[in-house]
């Protein structure tokens, strides 16, 4: 099955599921994107339950902690356990394997907490989740899936336009001796100070400002649960804010030789975007070698911008 069908197929849950409960379908969307991004950092911990759902609950979890049968699709005997699973589409049987199902009892829970108000929504994911990363992860899903109004946001840009003068090799775990021995944790780009620095994802902005080591950096949030760190900037687009909205392509700053001391301190080093990727795995975040990413997402622009041509 093809990509485009996925998603389409993935929008007629929601919408379904979001008239059944009055919850939006951003909503919905935003819990099963960030449950399958889990699933994707732990395959083996979380193996995929439904066809198109990224939902995983635990066996003991749907049928309920004291349930002697873990494998228990009776709807009546699993809330009698106080188990999580539920029959959401009305074949008498509450399957952990079946789509709907999935969404319908993690969505459920929440229900329990109130209405379908923004503030419930938070209340019922702190209670689902017990974690507040969890919570902020789901928001700012949300807002991405609700201001772009899509499920297909997975495009991506260079960091630096591809006509502009710039090199970069893969420098992921070299050492770096400022501030004490540690690991480079990122791809440098070098260019020209000054050339425009662009948001690489859909995604939203959770920290800008100054940082001892990388100077003026700017911190995405994409719907792969993905943290993008963007540092040494010589400056910020003045639209960007913490919890800005940002799309690829867009302008976020300007490669710089900001960092390695007090806020403004300048020079250290020649100008270069530092550009590190995070994967959050629920409780931490890991860093992991970018040069991949971007080899792919400058070949891919190159061939859209011939394609144009």
């Amino acid at each position: 099955m093809d990509a485009d069908k996925i998603l389409g197929l993935r929008q007629q849950l929601y919408d379904r599921l979001s008239i059944v409960t009055d919850i939006p379908w951003y909503r919905i969307a935003a819990i099963d994107q960030y449950e399958r991004t889990l699933s994707k950092a732990r395959p083996k911990a979380r193996p995929q339950l439904g066809e198109l759902s990224g939902i995983f609950i635990e066996e003991e979890l749907w049928a309920g902690p004291l349930n002697p049968d873990s494998s228990d699709t009776a709807p009546a005997s699993i809330q009698w356990f106080n188990g999580v699973g539920r029959d959401g589409n009305g074949d008498g049987v509450a399957e952990r394997t079946n789509d709907f199902d999935l969404l319908y009892s993690v969505v459920g829970r929440m229900l329990q907490n109130g209405g379908s108000t923004e503030d419930d929504f938070s209340i019922g994911l702190w209670e689902y989740y017990h974690n507040s990363r969890s919570v902020q992860r789901i928001q700012q899903f949300a807002r991405i899936y609700e201001n772009f109004g899509s499920l297909d946001l997975f495009e991506h840009a260079f960091p630096v336009p591809v006509g502009s003068n710039y090199s970069y090799r893969s420098t992921w775990g070299n050492a770096r001796g400022w501030g004490g021995r540690r690991s480079h944790e990122g791809t440098d780009i070098f260019a020209n100070h000054g050339v425009p620095v662009r948001s690489t994802s859909y995604g939203v902005i959770e920290v800008k400002g100054w940082n001892p080591y990388g100077g003026w950096r700017i911190g995405i949030r994409d719907l792969n649960n993905y943290y993008h760190y963007y540092a040494h900037l010589s400056g910020f687009d003045k639209t960007m804010e913490v919890g800005t909205l940002v799309k690829p392509g867009q302008v976020i700053g300007w490669v710089g030789s900001s960092g390695y001391g007090k806020p403004g301190t300048q020079g250290k080093f020649p100008p270069h975007l530092h550009y590190g990727v995070y994967r959050d795995r629920g409780l931490i975040e890991w860093s992991f070698d970018p040069y991949p990413l971007l080899k792919k997402w400058e070949n891919d622009e190159r061939r859209r911008l011939r394609a144009k041509r």
